[in-house]
């Protein structure tokens, strides 16, 4: 590598707001986070799932062919 053209590569800290504290290394120093893997709903297992049986089936019965119409009679 050519000196004095990269910045430097140096220990870090990051910090989320959960508290959880993560040490590793980049250009960047002090990084401060407002959600990590460690509180992030998705990672915790406290994600909420939404009822999309319920959304389906009111989408099937607004847009499900009408049969009990009659034709109109053709001219």
């Amino acid at each position: 590598m050519k000196k004095d053209i990269h910045p430097k590569y140096e220990e870090t800290t990051i910090t989320c707001a959960c508290g959880n504290v993560i040490k590793t290394r980049s250009t960047v120093k002090n990084i401060h986070v407002e959600i990590c893997a460690a509180c992030h709903p998705y990672f915790t297992g406290k994600e909420k799932m939404m009822d999309t049986a319920g959304r389906v089936e009111a989408y099937k019965k607004r847009y499900a062919k009408q049969d009990a119409k009659p034709a109109a009679p053709k001219a």
